[in-house]
């Protein structure tokens, strides 16, 4: 009776003992494989909620997901801190990836000189409620500049495009605006190029200007141009004159022809 006790004792040790290998070695596998699939895995910086366009950044506008590394898109962010201060250059989803090239660096000043990009100028516009296209022009929006002048001698007006596709970059002194009900502005301040910023100088200058809202996704359509006309050959016409008379004189052997005064 002790005998089969023991020899039960012992195949029941050794059958958990089996187990417990069994156990721990599928543990070790498992294990193995989270870390395989951790090293596919990338960290990226999301939109924690909608971001207006010109908002700085705080640290409750930033969320992180782990995705594949192969679909990370390239611009994208791994590290919250990287973008902790930055200003967003449009309006940003919830959820959105951030990427660099909508964002930019605020290294103190007004947040309006972080949205200038490189190598523009924002210049500021004094209007009304004509000039500012009824106060629907928002941060963000592009307009055509149109301006007007008289001409002294006819004392009429000519309107030209003088500038296309120029961005808004705040109206008064609001950056960003919270909805897009049509506020009446008195100044409205739009990003362009340094030769750009002289034109509309001068055309300011010259005459009245005038902004006309555009779609940001149209594109400027080049109107070609109809040819000039050749212009007319200039007819040089010869007026024919006769040769004058001659009268020819003999005296002796010697003939000599003279012309006559006409």
């Amino acid at each position: 009776m002790m005998k089969k006790r023991g020899l039960l004792l012992i195949a029941l040790s050794m059958f958990m003992g089996i187990g417990a290998a069994w156990v721990a070695n599928n543990w070790v596998q498992i294990q193995n494989g989270e870390i395989a699939e951790n090293k596919n895995q990338v960290t990226v910086v999301t939109a924690a909620i909608n971001i207006p366009y010109g908002t700085k950044l705080t640290e409750r506008h930033i969320s992180t997901i782990t995705i594949p590394k192969e679909i990370r898109p390239q611009g994208s962010i791994s590290d919250p801190a990287e973008v902790e201060g930055y200003v967003a250059l449009s309006e940003i989803m919830a959820g959105e990836m951030l990427m660099k090239s909508r964002l930019s660096s605020h290294e103190g000043g007004s947040t309006l000189a972080a949205l200038i990009g490189e190598n523009m100028r924002a210049i500021t516009l004094r209007v009304d409620d004509v000039v500012g296209v009824a106060g629907f022009l928002l941060p963000g929006n592009y307009v055509d500049v149109l301006a007007t002048k008289i001409e002294r001698r006819t004392k009429q007006a000519s309107t030209d495009t003088v500038l296309t596709k120029i961005r808004v970059l705040a109206v008064d002194q609001k950056a960003r605006t919270d909805d897009n009900d049509p506020v009446v502005v008195r100044s409205v301040t739009l990003e362009m190029t340094p030769k750009e910023s002289e034109i509309l100088a001068k055309s300011r200058a010259e005459g009245t200007i005038q902004l006309t809202l555009r779609n940001p996704n149209e594109e400027d359509v080049v109107i070609a141009e109809e040819p000039k006309p050749a212009p007319k050959k200039k007819v040089v016409r010869r007026v024919y004159q006769p040769p004058a008379p001659e009268v020819t004189v003999i005296r002796g052997t010697q003939v000599n022809k003279q012309k006559t005064k006409g």
